[in-house]
């Protein structure tokens, strides 16, 4: 049976996911705002925007997320710009999404037939009503099911920002564990939270995946 303690435990961890979930989303959303415009530099196959974008995506790609965390809340700092954890988090992890979704995006373009463009070429069409009117809806259907595994990616990197000093799930459940001395109640509780913000996505991943494959079939 679970004590007063137990259910306090439990309720601070819930009040702390609130914060893993509205940074996740944050994240997501504002990746969504940055890769938008990296995308269309990256379509336009010119020789210095191309290199941009590319240069981008390897350098939030292939750095750790916990460095980009500490440049953003630390190194901002250097340039008298104080900012707060939640600023600093939702800034690096913005950054570190939109890193990997210009690619998934562009991935998912680059697989459609390059007849594609062709064949509005000769309708008339031009580049924009060409990638809004064609490109765009067939380029959603192979996109949406790497995009929703990806944010699974985001939701558990959300957990970084505790070094940083962000109270979310993470950190609420290492300040708990200080006050109640239950590591194994208090992380079990914190993993089983990821669990349950990170499976239904899985399982809506895989459920895209197979659904895109059988109709390809």
């Amino acid at each position: 049976m679970m004590t007063f303690t137990d259910w306090d435990i439990v309720r601070n961890l819930l009040l702390a996911a609130r914060w893993t979930l509205l940074l996740s989303l944050t994240a997501f959303i504002g990746g969504t705002l940055v890769t938008l415009p990296l995308l269309l530099l990256r379509l336009t196959k010119r020789r210095w925007p191309t290199r941009f974008v590319r240069l981008y995506s390897e350098l939030f790609q292939g750095t750790p997320l916990l460095m980009q965390l500490f440049l953003a809340f630390f190194g901002l700092g250097l340039f008298g710009i104080n900012v707060s954890p939640w600023t600093a988090a939702a800034l690096a992890l913005t950054l570190y999404t939109s890193a990997y979704l210009v690619d998934i995006w562009s991935g998912s373009i680059a697989a459609l037939p390059k007849g594609q463009w062709e064949a509005s070429r000769c309708l008339g069409l031009n580049f924009g009503q060409t990638l809004w009117r064609v490109i765009t809806p067939q380029a959603l259907r192979i996109a949406i099911a790497p995009t929703v595994g990806f944010s699974v990616q985001v939701v558990k990197g959300t957990a970084l920002a505790s070094i940083i000093g962000f109270v979310e799930l993470t950190k609420a459940g290492t300040m708990l564990n200080n006050v109640t001395y239950e590591p194994f109640k208090v992380f079990g509780l914190v993993a089983l939270g990821y669990f349950l913000m990170c499976y239904p996505l899985s399982r809506c991943s895989q459920h895209l995946e197979k659904s895109l494959r059988g109709e390809k079939q």
